[in-house]
């Protein structure tokens, strides 16, 4: 309870002083006018199915890799006009936290974007940034914001080295500097004390049951070094069944899946699995 009182006044209080760290063009902030508005007419609804009705006001919108990438500096960028799988997740969850608190000014979403982004709840460079997606669900738990409900569905214990960042630095232009290259080998070191639990791809649909609409779906890899490959949003379709709504790098933009999730994760070689966090 006071983790969660904690973060209610996160939410409500934080001062607007990182606007010198904030970048957002004008067709962005003329994009967050736009989408106020078709929030603003949709129904109320339980937490759940307001995350997969805001999630679907951005069907369409184009798929763009390494969107935070920029400047020379990490800042808050706001960019809702193409959106990577983890950019998709964290505007849904800041605009369905607008909706919430009934707040429509845009001090207030940058705010909830960056409390969802970076550790804590703080900008404080590049390496404030939840990167590591295990670690932004363990993180945005903490702030009272969600729960991981992968044991609670079957899930299982694993234990992974987690270190494709500093392992392949080459990808990662702000780990040319040794600051940001030393501070990200630093939460690696953590995460490796850190066991996730992942419900099996085999395990998936006879648990399907269990997962809800408006649950974040993360999907478990078995590439070396990293966690997470991609994510979205659950929803639970016309079929009956779980699909994944998310900016999809097949069809270069966000969509739900024409399979429904069980079936979907079967075409990706690398996949192990999924962990799902409820956002509260």
């Amino acid at each position: 309870m006071k983790h969660f009182l904690f973060s209610i006044l996160i939410l409500s209080l934080i001062p607007n002083g990182f606007a010198q760290n904030l970048i957002c063009s004008p067709q962005d902030r003329n994009a967050f006018e736009i989408k106020m508005q078709a929030i603003s007419n949709l129904e109320k609804q339980t937490v759940g199915e307001n995350m997969v009705s805001v999630g679907k006001t951005f069907i369409g919108i184009p798929y763009v890799a390494k969107t935070l990438e920029i400047g020379e500096k990490e800042s808050l960028v706001i960019n809702l006009q193409g959106l990577d799988c983890t950019t998709f997740v964290e505007n849904v969850m800041a605009f369905s936290l607008m909706r919430k608190y009934n707040k429509k000014d845009f001090d207030s979403f940058t705010d909830y974007l960056e409390t969802i982004r970076y550790k804590d709840g703080k900008l404080n460079g590049y390496a404030s940034r939840l990167h590591y997606f295990s670690e932004w669900i363990a993180n945005n738990e903490h702030k009272g914001l969600l729960k991981d409900m992968t044991s609670q569905i079957g899930g299982v214990e694993s234990q992974k080295a987690i270190n494709f960042m500093s392992t392949h630095r080459e990808l990662y232009p702000f780990l040319k500097d040794a600051d940001n290259y030393a501070k990200i080998q630093a939460s690696e070191e953590f995460l490796k004390s850190q066991s996730i639990c992942i419900l099996p791809q085999d395990q998936i649909q006879a648990n399907e049951h269990l997962i809800q609409s408006g649950d974040i779906i993360a999907l478990t890899t078995s590439i070396k070094g990293l966690d997470i490959t991609h994510t979205g949003i659950a929803t639970r379709e016309a079929d009956g069944r779980i699909h994944l709504l998310h900016a999809s790098t097949g069809s270069m933009e966000v969509e739900v899946s024409k399979q429904p999730l069980a079936d979907y994760l079967k075409g990706i070689k690398s996949n192990t699995g999924i962990m799902v966090a409820r956002p509260l």
